[in-house]
């Protein structure tokens, strides 16, 4: 697996298809890998490239001692420097979960490198800081479980647990990756004029409401829900997520 060098830290990432339409670059969850992607990229990629990754603490990827070397900031400038190290300008920039807060979050320090954003499972953050508050308390209790139990702690959805991954990397990055101090994303969707695609599963219910508001808030975002899938429709129903995926690829271009 190839990767780059980040200030000393291994970031690793796999290019997938060859040199066509407009790339895509695909950030996986929270205690995942760019393995989640693997039953989507060959059908994604039939007709230009797709970059997959993993994030510090996550599959192949280093997991640095060093609590201040996991930010949500270090993460956008770690997929600006997957994209430059793939000689990709300007990508559809997209994820699940944390991978879909961090595209949204890239988009609001690169809009002119988005080419489209699809948003999978995921949510915008939150305005109230006493919302904040509790995100933030459970992402340390989500730490401190780690600490504790190691990969035991992890969630039951299909993606997670799905790399080599080292515990303390995970845990530092609940730490600082997860956290959210700020409402700049959440506030940033009415100013997103790049194409949106929001996905979530049918019974991830947890998200539903994050993909209206997002769907709403985004000028002319659309919005698909995937049947007979939870957080993960990706993985629970490959071939609806493709082929949903693959229509709005293809009107980009």
């Amino acid at each position: 697996m190839p990767s780059l060098d980040r200030d000393g830290v291994r970031i690793a990432y796999e290019v997938h298809g060859s040199v066509g339409r407009t790339p895509v670059l695909l950030s996986h969850g929270y205690a995942a890998s760019s393995a989640m992607w693997n039953g989507n990229v060959a059908v994604l990629s039939t007709d230009r490239q797709v970059v997959t990754w993993d994030m510090r603490g996550h599959g192949h990827s280093a997991s640095p001692g060093d609590a201040a070397a996991y930010s949500q900031t270090g993460s956008v400038q770690d997929m600006a420097a997957v994209l430059d190290a793939c000689g990709v300008a300007r990508a559809v920039v997209g994820g699940l979960s944390l991978g879909g807060y961090l595209s949204l979050a890239f988009h609001l320090a690169y809009p002119e490198r988005v080419a489209g954003l699809l948003l999978v499972d995921t949510g915008p953050g939150f305005i109230r800081d006493d919302s904040r508050l509790r995100w933030n308390a459970w992402a340390e209790s989500m730490a401190e479980s780690i600490d504790h139990q190691g990969a035991e702690a992890l969630s039951d959805s299909p993606e997670a647990r799905t790399g080599p991954h080292d515990p303390t990397g995970l845990a530092l990055a609940a730490r600082g990756i997860l956290r959210q101090d700020d409402a700049a994303v959440i506030t940033s969707l009415p100013s997103v004029r790049a194409p949106t695609l929001v996905v979530v599963g049918a019974d991830d219910h947890p998200f539903l409401k994050a993909a209206d508001y997002m769907a709403a808030k985004i000028p002319g975002a659309r919005k698909v829900v995937i049947a007979d899938s939870g957080h993960a429709p990706n993985i629970e129903n490959p071939s609806s997520f493709n082929d949903a995926v693959s229509a709005f690829l293809g009107e980009i271009g």
